[in-house]
């Protein structure tokens, strides 16, 4: 397949200080989330009229003003802030950076759970182990661990996970609920959100989410607090057993963003078995992300960044935009209706 992508039409001094950008990229990330943090950014942002002394600042919000003074002079670099005539006001970037839910997330997600697991990222290219995990616990993956995670941390996780995915469960259901389907299998189902969905879109549709005895608990509480027992169940068993098969007579087995977390042969593996479940009118849904589908340049920067959150911290795999695949059985094939 051919495959074409980027550019090197910089101007020499232009490359070079994208160079310095990535050098001190740790050191900028962590001063723009203490700007946000410890109150900065809100404070230029409810004085963006008239901008704010550094003194100013300092005294209202009990900082040092050599404290402030740092982070304000990186937050010009960042493009977070300006300055003129000493009185310092929010740019765009930065009210971004205050109010923007996805920059939040995506900042917490890097900040919690994956700042320190990523200085194994080259233990993990080179074992093809999340090594990155060992930063939490001793797990093979870090579904596994869940459960087990600091508050803040599983905070974080989830956060992220549910951005990315409830977003487009109203999108899906007109392809999922085509054939109208009695059964579905949610395989990797987590805390249940799609499945409680599911049954809330349709009355009549009975659900079974397959996941991890951690994951397996916080479904059942929150399916449990919408009065939904009776109509979705739960299975818990290690997907990753390759000897463990899955359950069959459903319409339809469901897939979200659940096989970019593992590698290639767990990757066919759940496939297989996911093939062998359905049957000879049953189809296999899946909802993947493809960095080469994106409309914007900022979606598939994130989605390279989060390729490298899988390796260092779940396992290897492949990743690629958001679409939507369906794998009928009978014709053996994968239709995108995204």
């Amino acid at each position: 397949m051919s495959f074409t992508y980027g550019s090197d039409d910089k101007p020499g001094e232009q490359a070079r200080f994208e160079a310095q950008k990535i050098a001190f990229a740790p050191f900028m990330f962590q001063a723009a989330k203490a700007l946000r943090d410890l109150g900065i950014l809100e404070y230029l942002m409810k004085n963006r009229r008239r901008g704010a002394l550094l003194e100013e600042i300092a005294d209202r919000l009990n900082l040092s003003e050599y404290g402030v003074k740092v982070l304000l002079e990186a937050g010009l670099s960042l493009k977070m802030v300006k300055v003129e005539n000493d009185r310092w006001s929010l740019t765009k970037t930065g009210y971004f950076i205050l109010n923007d839910k996805l920059t939040r997330v995506n900042m917490d997600f890097t900040n919690d759970v994956n700042y320190k697991g990523l200085f194994h990222l080259q233990d993990s290219i080179r074992n093809g182990k999340p090594e990155g995990l060992k930063e939490f616990g001793n797990w093979n993956t870090i579904y596994e661990g869940l459960s087990e995670l600091p508050e803040q941390v599983r905070k974080s996780w989830f956060a992220f996970d549910h951005y990315y995915s409830d977003d487009s469960f109203p999108e899906v259901m007109k392809h999922v609920f085509k054939d109208k389907p009695e059964k579905i299998l949610d395989v990797g189902g987590n805390t249940g959100k799609f499945s409680v969905f599911c049954a809330k879109y349709d009355k009549n549709v009975r659900l079974t989410i397959v996941d991890l005895p951690g994951q397996v608990e916080d479904a059942k509480q929150n399916i449990d607090k919408v009065g939904l027992s009776d109509r979705v169940d739960t299975i818990a068993v290690n997907l990753l057993d390759r000897s463990v098969a899955l359950p069959g007579g459903y319409d339809v087995i469901w897939m979200s963003q659940f096989l970019d977390c593992f590698s290639q042969e767990e990757i066919l593996s759940l496939l297989q078995r996911s093939h062998d479940a359905l049957d000879e009118h049953g189809a296999l849904f899946i909802l993947e992300t493809y960095w080469d589908k994106q409309q914007f340049e900022a979606s598939t920067y994130s989605l390279h960044a989060t390729s490298l959150y899988f390796t260092a911290g779940y396992g290897q795999r492949q990743q690629s935009d958001v679409s939507f695949a369906r794998h009928d059985k009978a014709h053996r094939k994968i239709r995108i209706v995204s």
